[in-house]
């Protein structure tokens, strides 16, 4: 038999895909329900016990096949929806959103005002705050922090102990690990490899990750082993020099 939750704003009814265990528990002062899928989507099974919530609009029950799962909690005005999956340990609260198909999970939290979406990550024991946003194909992973009002798109990766926040901005293809940011790291698009100022000392190009005195030294023969023509370790030298000044600007004379 199939239930029906309300009517909605426009009249229609909407499919209920969960319902309460019966099983509660408090979490910081909260009181939280256990969820159980009345139907099978996606990739929940019907019957499957799923995360805690305090109330359905945690985890709206239409449209999409989001789902929480294991031992996540979900509460406040936290909202996850579309196709977004949380879980493992996992934490959204306040007035955090987590949706489309992003996926928080690991001890991850997000809360604040912050929100995670498109095919956005969030793992491990990474934290997005405040009105920070990880959207796209982005991933905030290890012990990242991300808050203010920074932001984290496209395929870019925030990791290891990294701090950004303020109007930080981290797109592109850029790989940001350790080290606080207030201000963008420099990304360029090189014409076979992206470049980014990775922490206060190391600039990566591609999957190599090297300080400024080993690209000086080393680039050259770097640049060999990983396919670039002769042009192209110019060009990149020419990156290694920007970064360089770049980082004196930003880095050494802040």
């Amino acid at each position: 038999m199939i239930m029906y939750s309300q009517q909605n704003e426009k009249g229609h009814l909407q499919m209920k895909k969960y319902s309460f265990t019966g099983k509660t528990k408090v979490f910081f002062g909260v009181t939280l329900k256990q969820i159980k899928a009345k139907m099978s989507f996606g990739r929940v099974t019907k019957g499957d016990i799923g995360g805690w919530i305090e109330k359905e609009e945690n985890l709206p029950h239409v449209p999409g096949d989001a789902w929480v799962y294991d031992n996540v909690h979900v509460y406040g005005n936290a909202c996850v929806y579309g196709n977004a999956r949380v879980y493992d340990n996992a934490c959204v609260s306040d007035n955090a959103c987590v949706y489309d198909n992003a996926c928080v999970y690991g001890n991850a939290c997000v809360y604040g005002d912050a929100c995670v979406y498109g095919n956005a990550r969030v793992s491990d024991n990474a934290r997005v705050y405040g009105d920070a946003c990880v959207s796209d194909n982005a991933w905030v992973f290890d012990n990242a922090h991300v808050y203010g009002n920074a932001r984290v798109s496209d395929n870019a990766w925030v990791f290891d102990n990294a701090h950004v926040y303020g109007n930080a901005r981290v797109y592109s293809d850029a790989s940001i690990f350790g080290d606080s940011w207030d201000v963008s790291p420099l990304c360029i698009h090189g014409t076979k490899f992206s470049v980014s100022v990775s922490s206060k000392t190391i600039i990566s190009i591609g999957c190599e990750k090297h300080t400024i005195d080993e690209w000086e030294k080393n680039g050259e023969e770097i640049g060999k082993v990983n396919g670039l023509t002769k042009s192209e370790i110019e060009e990149y030298k020419l990156y290694i020099d920007l970064c360089k000044k770049w980082m004196e600007v930003h880095i050494n004379n802040p």
